[in-house]
């Protein structure tokens, strides 16, 4: 079979992907074909994003439209003193204002991003290869494809890799694909067409983290080929656009910019049609220059932004970049991950059946017959708790059982479940993909004889045929947590009088007695459900983002108060089908998308882009990083997020908290409310200015204010006062308000008209 590079590495038999690398998978490539292949291809690393250094942001800030206004000025005001007749006093002044706001802009900025800086650091330093027949310990830049890794429990998996080999191996694939559950990894799964990262049970893939088992699997594709590079390839070539805040700025500045322009063009066909000499008219436009700049306006933003983010700040939502507070405020649209966003990530027993009884929840209280069914899945368990050197209680193990034995430690069980004089753990016939169970085996000390216990997928118990009754049952009740979007695990077991040799354990696991069933899910965080409801009233719609089943996303969709009457759940398979122009008509439709991709998550805030929407991201792995940085504003939680995900983002949430959002979208609407209203003062009192400059030209009085007036007005006349709005507190009914929409003005409301009646009453007076 002949492989074509652009294949996907999990569709041909392994067999020919080991041809097509020419390597012998119990020899591994040697030294020789290695460098050969460094050589033609690269070594395994990430591409890094050109950075923006100091220069380079102090040039864009000069582009600003008031400071180049300024600096027209300055630069006029200088040639003239150069002239003769004038000092240097004035262009000193106005340069100095253009330092002080230049200054303010650059050094506010915050720390550069370093999203792809922290994909790098998620790969091991070191793994294991096998050379030349040889295990070495290698670092992961040195691997290239057709490489033999070895992998094992607690590993990163150091490049995207086809298994040959595997050994009960699980991969924790959380940080890529957004599922919460580590997957269990199948060497025989065939897969065919197009297959989501998260769906390819044949494959591990750089970054992510072996939890369980080992296993031997051929290196496939390295650096930005890989997944962790196709996101880096995003977070490289990826363009933040610019915040609402800074379009309406720059959209002011224009404003500004025509006004002076245009009232300078006036004066100087008036004053050269009255024969004045040109000297004079250049102190015209530079006094018209001053007066037209509100030089107090980016002070006072900015200072407004910093008080805000200190604000935040103690309310556990840290700003990195100044411009994301107004964004935040504005948002219309919330598009949030599933896991360790609107979840708790990590697995909790919910509900559970004892055979003969009815189901009932893991917070009512139980009955001893219900306690014997808890205590009997936690011995059935291998996970376990321990105290941290903080004193906190931590669970180790797989997923769902660090479920279970939360529980029981919770009910204070925990010691009924242990080694007793009752009971002895003696064998334990381990769990594999193939078997989709495990059993334990005890020592019966008080009444004699063996209990095995066995914990496993329901269809997988070899249940005896005299409990077919109770089997029904149980079909029933695991249909119906199905339905809830819970994992079910059962639980069987029989008592014995002769323990066999450990070769015939397995033989033990018949003829078993259905005990009950447990179901598990990760749980909606408490506080989520009041914080959507929250924003709903401040008409902000909420979006679920995930790379989990439909099924799960949908219950814990509804039960959050996300997915509403029409509203429906779109697949990633569902979503390749949709056009960009499709998706763009219909998005409002969609509450909840599942099983999505990276690319996927792109587009689906593009899509709400394009429908004027002001999109805040948010997320924790490095699947949502591309379009935490393509989103308005992105938001990265600080204790379960990846670096990578605290890099794209704006805001970091520092307890993972996603009623934090809600605090902070109100803080940031009181940010847009002081602007607005220092926008106000300040033009009323500048248009002022220029009203009666030009009303003094045009009765002969000649220049009424020099520019150093004007700037001593603008400065301490009305920018100390001004400085005063920075501190407001948001008021109460910020929260009723609709969001402002993103091609809205400053002056939208009716404000232009109370400003035009305000410039004309200043004018006068």
């Amino acid at each position: 079979m002949i492989i074509d590079d652009q294949l996907n590495w999990y569709e041909p038999p392994v067999q020919d992907i080991l041809e097509k690398f020419g390597v012998d998978p119990t020899r591994g490539l040697s030294p020789q074909r290695v460098l050969k292949l460094q050589q033609s291809g690269g070594k395994n690393v990430l591409d890094e994003a050109p950075r923006e250094n100091a220069i380079q942001r102090t040039l864009r800030h000069l582009l600003d439209v008031s400071i180049i206004i300024l600096l027209f000025a300055a630069a006029l005001s200088l040639f003239m003193a150069f002239q003769g007749g004038k000092t240097f006093f004035e262009p000193i002044v106005i340069l100095s204002v253009v330092i002080l706001n230049l200054g303010l802009a650059v050094t506010q900025e915050g720390r550069a991003e370093r999203a792809l800086e922290a994909l790098e650091k998620m790969a091991s330093p070191t793994c294991t290869v096998l050379r030349d027949g040889v295990r070495l310990s290698v670092d992961t830049a040195e691997l290239v494809p057709g490489d033999i890794i070895v992998l094992e429990t607690g590993d990163i998996v150091p490049a995207d890799a086809r298994l040959i080999e595997t050994s009960s191996l699980f991969a924790d694939e959380s940080a890529l694909t957004g599922e919460s559950e580590p997957v269990e990894k199948n060497v025989s799964a065939e897969l065919e067409g197009t297959v989501l990262a998260g769906d390819q049970l044949n494959m591990v893939f750089f970054g992510t983290v072996i939890t369980a088992g080992n296993g031997l699997a051929v290196v496939v594709a390295t650096g930005m080929d890989t997944q962790m590079g196709h996101i880096a390839q995003f977070l490289k070539t990826g363009k933040r656009a610019k915040t609402p805040l800074q379009k309406r700025l720059d959209g002011l500045g224009r404003l500004i910019s025509w006004v002076a322009i245009v009232s300078a063009f006036f004066l100087f066909a008036l004053g050269l049609g009255r024969g004045m000499q040109v000297s004079d008219m250049l102190m015209v436009a530079i006094a018209l220059a001053v007066a037209a700049v509100p030089e107090m306006l980016a002070l006072i933003v900015t200072l407004t932004l910093t008080t805000s983010v200190q604000r935040m700040t103690k309310k556990h939502a840290l700003i990195r970049k100044l411009p994301a507070v107004e964004a935040l405020g504005n948002a219309s649209v919330i598009c949030s991950d599933k896991t360790g966003t609107l979840t708790m990530n990590r697995m909790a027993l919910t509900q559970l059946w004892l055979v003969g009884g009815d189901i009932f929840s893991a917070t009512e209280p139980f009955t001893r017959e219900q306690e014997q069914l808890l205590i009997d899945f936690a011995r059935a368990s291998n996970a376990t708790s321990k105290i941290d050197e903080y004193g906190e209680k931590r669970y180790l193990g797989d997923a769902t059982e660090v479920g279970i034995i939360r529980l029981l430690d919770e009910k204070g069980l925990s010691e009924l479940a242990r080694d007793n004089d009752e009971y002895r753990r003696v064998a334990e016939i381990p769990f594999s993909s193939e078997r989709k169970k495990m059993s334990v085996i005890f020592e019966d000390l008080k009444e004699g004889g063996y209990l095995i216990l066995t914990k496993g997928a329901m269809e997988w118990l070899p249940i005896a045929d005299e409990y077919a009754d109770e089997l029904e049952a149980a079909r029933m009740i695991h249909d119906e947590f199905a339905r809830r979007a819970l994992r079910v695990l059962g639980l069987a077991g029989k008592r014995f009088d002769v323990l066999p040799d450990e070769s015939d354990l397995e033989e033990l696991e018949s003829d078993l007695e259905l005990y009950g069933l447990a179901g598990f899910i990760d749980p909606p965080r408490p506080e989520a459900a009041f914080a959507i409801e929250e924003a709903k009233r401040a008409g902000i719609r909420t979006v679920m983002i995930t790379g989990d089943h439909a099924v799960t996303a949908k219950a814990i969709a509804e039960e959050l108060g996300i997915l509403e009457e029409g509203q429906s759940v779109l697949t990633g398979a569902q979503l390749a089908d949709v056009s960009d122009r499709e998706l763009i008509d219909k998005v409002r439709n969609y509450s909840v998308y599942a099983r999505v991709s990276p690319e996927d998550k792109l587009r689906i805030v593009n899509a709400w882009q394009e429908n004027d929407a002001v999109v805040a991201m948010t997320g924790d792995g490095v699947n949502d990083a591309p379009a935490l940085k393509m989103a308005d504003i992105g938001i990265a939680m600080g204790i379960t997020g990846t670096e990578v995900a605290k890099g794209a983002s704006d805001m970091i949430l520092t307890d993972d908290n996603f009623a934090t959002i809600v605090a902070a979208i109100k803080e940031g609407r009181n940010v847009y409310s002081i602007v607005r209203k220092t926008i106000y003062f300040l033009l009323v009192c500048n248009l002022s200015e220029v009203a009666i400059m030009l009303f003094g030209q045009i009765a002969g009085w000649g220049i009424v204010m020099s520019p150093i007036m004007l700037l001593l007005i603008n400065i301490i006349g009305d920018g100390i006062p001004g400085l005063r709005l920075a501190n407001e507190v948001p008021k109460p009914d910020l929260m009723e308000r609709r969001p402002v929409k993103k091609d809205a003005s400053f002056f939208g409301d009716g404000l232009f008209k109370h400003m035009a009646r305000q410039i004309i009453f200043c004018t006068l007076a």
